[in-house]
């Protein structure tokens, strides 16, 4: 290892971005390490909002670009995405020569991004391990950590799941979940542009001082095909509760475009008149947004991590965030329109809930890149006993 590590991280989709952003910053100011930035897939994409920029404006300088992903939003594609996320890695990470490479959580690029370094005898440090959920994400998150070398685990039920998956307890760091950082410095922090996001939205103009609801949902890539069903019911559930919306387009995994085709059906026949929609949000306006909402509606983890926190009443629908860690503020709900109906006006009236440190006390970040700085790696694995 060099005196002054170089780590790079990988960056896929807005949610990466906004799961390392703290500890890329705590590893750009500390004075013993060097942040090199691959941004790629779903990030540099326009349709899904050009994430690339967002972290531009952020003043992170961007070491490459890797365009991997391939049309389609299938299983098939998602497979081939990956493939070609490890056919190109290896030609970036020879170029920049790493000492360590910081990858996020369980999305296809994070495996590409894994297997690349691993093959290279590259040191692999992996953020929110040991967690479990419903989709292939489940499956990935493992695989991850059996070739990561370094662990940043978020919860304490996530460190012990690492410690049983055989991994050296020194190895192992619990630090808490990065994207509380910014959530804990955004709830420090007034916001007084957020309503100008409004001003030319889809549908009628609401005051962010009224109640509204905010929706979030994303395919399981293990119930594929039905996307466009379960959003359908979601769109509908939260128009009868009869509150302006604003509602987030899907991530890039297979089973997107069934999603996004639900939702614009359902413009199409003229019942989002109440309703806002956004590709991508910075995480400074989504977290105000979770903040000031009634109850945010579908499967993004953000309900579950940035939700107990913030104490944003949610109401999680089907298998995505299954058995994941959660807090008091969650109501589960399966795909049936009068039981997410049911479920939103529960969350209404009870109203916001207590913050629940569940993923960690917002100085993740500065830890991660800490340890980064001085920790040993030995790069071949072995299982403990």
């Amino acid at each position: 290892m060099n005196a002054h590590r170089k780590i790079c991280v990988v960056i896929g989709s807005r949610a990466n971005y906004s799961s390392i952003k703290s500890a890329m910053r705590a590893i750009q100011n500390h004075p013993s390490l060097e942040l090199q930035v691959i941004v790629g897939a779903s990030a540099i994409l326009d349709r899904y909002g050009s994430v690339v920029n967002l972290i531009e404006r952020d003043g992170f300088k961007i070491s490459s670009k890797l365009y991997m992903l391939v049309e389609g939003e299938t299983p098939a594609t998602m497979a081939k995405s990956t493939g070609l996320g490890l056919m190109e890695l290896p030609t970036i990470f020879t170029q920049l020569q790493p000492d360590i490479v910081l990858t996020v959580g369980d999305r296809f690029e994070t495996m590409a991004t894994t297997l690349a370094a691993a093959y290279m005898n590259i040191p692999v440090a992996h953020t929110m391990g040991g967690e479990v959920s419903g989709t292939i994400d489940e499956s990935i998150r493992h695989a991850v950590t059996k070739f990561a070398h370094i662990h940043f685990p978020a919860s304490r039920d996530a460190k012990e799941r690492i410690l049983k998956l055989g991994e050296r307890t020194e190895d192992v760091y619990l630090v808490g979940c990065p994207r509380i950082d910014l959530v804990d410095e955004i709830l420090k922090t007034p916001n007084t542009s957020i309503q100008n996001l409004f001003e030319t939205g889809v549908g009628e103009r609401f005051s962010l001082n009224e109640p509204f609801i905010l929706v979030s949902e994303h395919p399981v890539t293990t119930e594929y095909g039905a996307g466009e069903k379960q959003i359908s019911t979601t769109l509908n559930a939260v128009a009868a509760i009869n509150l302006p919306a604003v509602v987030l387009w899907p991530n890039a995994d297979a089973g997107s475009d069934d999603i996004a085709r639900g939702i614009r059906k359902f413009r199409e026949q003229n019942k989002a008149k109440n309703m806002h929609f956004f590709k991508n949000l910075s995480i400074t306006d989504y977290v105000h947004l979770m903040k000031k909402t009634v109850c945010l509606v579908g499967n993004s983890s953000s309900g579950i991590r940035e939700g107990a926190f913030i104490g944003t009443p949610v109401v999680n629908i089907g298998s995505r965030q299954d058995s994941r860690e959660r807090g008091e503020n969650v109501l589960d709900a399966s795909h049936e329109q009068n039981l997410i109906e049911a479920a939103i006006k529960k969350q209404i009236q009870h109203g916001p809930y207590k913050s629940e440190p569940i993923y960690g006390d917002g100085k993740a970040g500065e830890k991660i890149a800490q340890i980064l700085s001085k920790c040993e790696v030995k790069i071949q694995k072995r299982i403990t006993y």
